[in-house]
């Protein structure tokens, strides 16, 4: 992706005038979908994601002086989160709320500026986020769309974030004893270890590892099945 050279000041100015146009839009739509019941946010989620990858694919906005790359990227991996959780159920505001951001800043052609979202000193959110790929109970094998489409991600842009270390940490939730929780986990991290493995440079990779039930995402009593703690996490740093 090319993009001109600029100063911050222009990027930040840029990137306000951007943020204030869609601002409004954006919160309406995040609200409306939040307000939908969950089979039809699923639709209206997945509809997003599909937009979005069919963008990331095509070469005229790859090859573009424009941003809609990079928030097609974006809206790629927020609704992927969102479709994430509710696989399992769960209505999450803020990938929701990131997935309608993204998709509507995506579809903006008004907007032709050649500015990279970083140009402020700032990365995009999809640099930032743990990227999180949610688990069925008691089952070791990642789901396997959700599972590529996350690893396809981070292998897409690795070089555009400037990561140099990655790092795939199991978990698992607290049906189950302690020990048998941190096998699981670990087998969990493998696997996607492997998927990553086959993507990514070698030296990029630490070594796949388990927390067990040891950090959820969501408090529960031991022996409850939570599915938003039965994930593999990969962290990525600079």
């Amino acid at each position: 992706m090319r993009f001109k050279k600029t100063s911050a000041a222009t990027a930040t100015l840029v990137m306000a005038l951007a943020m204030h146009q869609g601002a409004q839009a954006q919160t309406n739509d995040a609200d409306a979908l939040m307000a939908l019941d969950n089979d039809s946010l699923r639709g209206e989620i997945q509809t997003r994601f599909d937009a979005a990858l069919a963008a990331s694919n095509d070469g005229g906005v790859v090859n573009a002086d424009d941003t809609r790359f990079v928030w097609a990227n974006e809206a790629k991996a927020q609704c992927g989160i969102a479709l994430g959780y509710l696989k399992s159920g769960t209505k999450d505001p803020v990938s929701v709320g990131k997935c309608a951001r993204a998709t509507a800043l995506m579809q903006d052609n008004t907007r032709r500026v050649p500015v990279p979202l970083w140009a402020a000193g700032e990365a995009p959110a999809i640099c930032e986020d743990p990227k999180l790929i949610f688990f069925g109970f008691d089952i070791a094998e990642p789901p396997a769309a959700e599972a590529q489409q996350v690893v396809d991600f981070v292998a897409g842009n690795f070089q555009t974030c400037g990561w140099n270390s990655i790092a795939v940490v199991g978990h698992a939730d607290r049906s189950g004893s302690v020990e048998y929780n941190m096998r699981l986990a670990q087998e969990r991290a493998t696997n996607v270890y492997n998927m990553l493995a086959e993507k990514v440079p070698a030296n990029m990779l630490a070594a796949p590892a388990s927390k067990g039930e040891g950090e959820p995402r969501v408090p529960t009593e031991d022996g409850v099945r939570e599915p938003q703690n039965r994930r593999v996490e990969i962290q990525v740093s600079k």
